[in-house]
């Protein structure tokens, strides 16, 4: 059989299955790559709420990827909830000792409510250490809003804030429209420092939006470990997210997630 394309995850738990590590897998499988992670924090959670979060040490953290890379190897790699600042120091030196690239960077910092997740000091390390690492960076509008510091109400503000970001190291950034209103909600700005694209798709009108961020970034990960360009990757993984909204799963009394194997959903018969 042929080699599969590994793709490392470095992110957190959900244990509702919705978001993070979870929605990574799922979201590589259904890509036809494999996936292999390395866990930051365990996070008690369901549809309605986290609950509690317990933090791996930086120490466990870098044995996970360390495992993971000296006899699997990755061709790409993404990270989402970081935590901390000891774990997002810990693995800015592992993406320079191991030369990890390309890297996707999902900064999980506001949750699409508006809702701070981790601290300043760990916003700062972000910014200062992993950022520049980035292949590409892709904050939504509330992100946005903190890396860039500026308020994002229009596209152009939108423009703005990834211009002030990718400013800041990033090859690419991609603002994402998920948190915008009327005709900007889903339109999403791409900047590389030259060159700017907007990536727009049908609006899915659903509740159930639980772990839309991991899921976007794990694909594009999965897509450039495939040997997509990035642009391209982007738009695939975009088309997926949507039609993932399309199927997202009603499950729980709050937020339930999106349909991450949707190709799986009808009936199955079994002889």
């Amino acid at each position: 059989m042929a080699n599969v394309p590994v793709v490392l995850t470095i992110a957190g738990s959900d244990s509702g299955g919705g978001a993070g590590i979870q929605a990574d897998l799922k979201t590589f499988a259904f890509h036809c790559v494999h996936g292999t992670c390395a866990i930051t924090c365990v996070t008690a959670q369901n549809t309605l709420g986290v609950t509690q979060v317990q933090a791996m040490t930086p120490e466990a953290v870098v044995a996970q990827i360390d495992a993971v890379l000296g006899d699997i190897g990755a061709r790409a790699v993404k990270t989402g909830m970081l935590l901390d600042h000891g774990i997002i120091e810990a693995v800015a030196q592992q993406v320079d000792k191991w030369g990890l690239t390309p890297l996707v960077v999902d900064p999980v910092m506001v949750s699409r409510t508006g809702a701070q997740l981790i601290d300043d000091r760990a916003i700062a390390t972000l910014k200062t250490l992993l950022l520049p690492k980035a292949t590409i960076i892709t904050p939504n509008r509330f992100e946005a809003q903190i890396l860039s510091g500026i308020e994002i109400k229009t596209l152009e503000q939108m423009k703005q804030a990834a211009q002030i970001i990718q400013g800041m190291g990033a090859s690419v950034v991609l603002v994402k429209g998920g948190g915008m209103t009327g005709d900007l909600r889903g339109v999403d700005v791409w900047f590389d420092g030259q060159n700017w694209e907007t990536f727009t798709t049908k609006i899915v009108n659903t509740s159930n939006t639980h772990g839309t961020g991991c899921t976007l970034s794990a694909a594009i990960a999965a897509n450039l470990a495939l040997g997509v360009d990035l642009a391209s990757a982007v738009k695939n993984a975009k088309t997926y997210l949507t039609t993932a909204l399309d199927y997202a799963l009603s499950i729980g009394s709050g937020s339930g997630p999106v349909g991450h194997f949707f190709p799986l959903q009808s009936p199955i018969s079994f002889p």
